[in-house]
């Protein structure tokens, strides 16, 4: 398998409450900066080996963050998605971020979109990859798999940290296998996302992202989960920023209309259709 070249610095932050987020940082370190908010699940090394060759080319700097549970990150569960905006200033302080730009592949969707809605002085824009959409509220899309957690969200709370001990103690016994495991979940998805899936060194990032995320603990999933069936504490109508929303056509995790929901009532919002694909695929049109 391709061997995944490290990040070029790795460390964690202190931020509130005595706690830590750990991040990875690719590319130039005075370059302009964007930050990475990665999948559910994922850990902070989710960033495409093609994201990472443009950031070396382009003197960019691409900053990945651990969430509360995973990676380094001190665990802890938000009161709401807008409540770690306050996290993300003091680590944007700490690297000395003046101005960014945040994106978010898929459950980290909503936390770009808390930063630009919290922070639009720093925050210059956003990028949403497959994001999740609000569950309650007026801003809610309804269908998708989403609901699920919907329905399971007491239990969630209640059984969070056991059901992340589950999950980090079952990816150590498998880890092994993970490599077949991964094939096995491509031959299931779209044709878009299961060419990604099989190129080698697509594989090994999400492996290695995987594997090393959840070391030490697998807790930020469940989180997440937790968090998207309440309500976000900001409004679509307040994320003023300009936002660029790709999303596949034939996802069966994230509908596809919940893409277009979201992007409607965003103020200043384009929506990219990545076709035949779950996540994400080179071949794309634009729709408004």
């Amino acid at each position: 398998m391709t061997d995944v070249k490290r990040p070029a610095l790795e460390g964690t932050v202190a931020v509130r409450g005595e706690r830590r987020l750990s991040f990875a940082e690719y590319g130039s370190p005075r370059g302009d900066a964007l930050i990475w908010m990665h999948g559910t699940p994922g850990a902070r090394r989710q960033i495409p080996l093609e994201a990472r060759a443009q950031a070396e080319a382009h003197g960019l700097r691409i900053v990945g963050i651990d969430r509360p549970g995973i990676g380094s990150s001190t665990p802890h569960l938000y009161d709401d998605i807008l409540d770690w905006t306050g996290d993300l200033e003091l680590l944007l302080d700490a690297l000395a971020i003046d101005t960014t730009r945040v994106v978010g592949l898929s459950g980290g969707g909503p936390y770009a979109l808390a930063a630009g809605a919290a922070l639009p002085d720093r925050v210059l824009g956003v990028g949403v990859l497959g994001g999740v959409a609000p569950t309650v509220g007026p801003d809610a899309a309804e269908g998708g798999i989403i609901q699920l957690a919907v329905r399971l969200a007491p239990l969630l709370r209640a059984t969070r940290v056991p059901l992340g001990i589950a999950l980090t103690n079952a990816i150590r016994l498998v880890r092994p296998l993970a490599g077949s495991g991964l094939d096995l979940y491509a031959a299931f998805q779209p044709s878009g996302d299961k060419n990604l899936l099989s190129r080698p060194e697509f594989k090994a990032m999400f492996l290695d992202d995987l594997l090393n995320g959840a070391r030490f603990q697998t807790l930020a999933p469940l989180s997440d989960l937790v968090l998207f069936t309440r309500d976000w504490g900001f409004a679509l109508r307040d994320v003023t920023v300009p936002v660029r929303w790709w999303h596949g056509d034939a996802d069966h995790i994230i509908p596809f209309s919940h893409g277009e929901h979201v992007v409607a009532r965003l103020p200043d919002a384009r929506l990219s259709v990545i076709a035949s694909a779950a996540s994400a695929s080179p071949r794309r049109s634009s729709r408004r």
